[in-house]
């Protein structure tokens, strides 16, 4: 998801780093951004933030990260974050191509990937969230029962991840290739979630562990 650049989203995340992270000072030490000592669940790539932040205010007892790259989308999920007065949640500004120098291995009991960029070309094929050279990096900084959650619209993603999660051994908990046939009150829409299906595309889950 990209939005028009905003001269002063930086101005405006600094004003807030009570929220966020945005220039990777509490890397390895993101524990010490919470209240409370809790289960870390990590979302990479928020979009524009709902998702996230009903579960944060659906689960106090568990303390929720988000991560993303673009700075303008990131003032969308820091205003739903002050708004609901969310205190287990943090956010870092940050390239996921990095997770591993910035959490510590074991750390994060549960990952959630939610309508990432499909990047379809082939040549793109290594900035997929599901490529193999991601998965080494949930790996290590996943609990040895922590959870791997995935959606998409994209069949093709939603294929590519099938076979590269199985070709790197993971065990599957989930398939879903219809989640809105019969959704569980769980389910919670993302903002790209909600378009696609109003298009008629198909949403697709999958949950897997190490």
């Amino acid at each position: 998801m990209r939005m028009r650049n905003k001269p002063w989203a930086l101005d405006f995340l600094s004003e807030h780093k009570s929220f966020i992270d945005i220039d990777e000072s509490h890397q390895l030490d993101i524990t010490s951004r919470f209240k409370k000592q809790q289960p870390i669940h990590l979302e990479i790539g928020t979009g524009m933030g709902r998702f996230i932040t009903t579960l944060a205010k659906r689960h106090p007892e568990i303390n929720f990260v988000g991560v993303e790259l673009d700075k303008n989308i990131m003032i969308r999920v820091v205003e739903k974050a002050i708004e609901m007065e969310l205190d287990n949640l943090q956010l870092v500004l940050l390239d996921a191509n990095h997770l591993r120098d910035y959490f510590n291995a074991d750390e994060v009991s549960h990952i959630y990937l939610n309508f990432s960029d499909p990047w379809p070309k082939n040549r793109h094929e290594k900035r997929r969230l599901t490529h193999k050279n991601f998965l080494k990096q949930y790996k290590e900084i996943l609990k040895v029962d922590g959870m791997l959650q995935f959606k998409t619209d994209n069949r093709g993603l939603f294929e590519f991840s099938l076979e590269h999660l199985n070709n790197f051994g993971m065990k599957f908990h989930e398939i879903n290739l219809n989640v809105h046939e019969m959704e569980s009150p769980e389910n919670i829409r993302t903002e790209y979630e909600d378009k696609f299906s109003s298009r008629g595309n198909l949403i697709y889950q999958l949950k897997a562990s190490f």
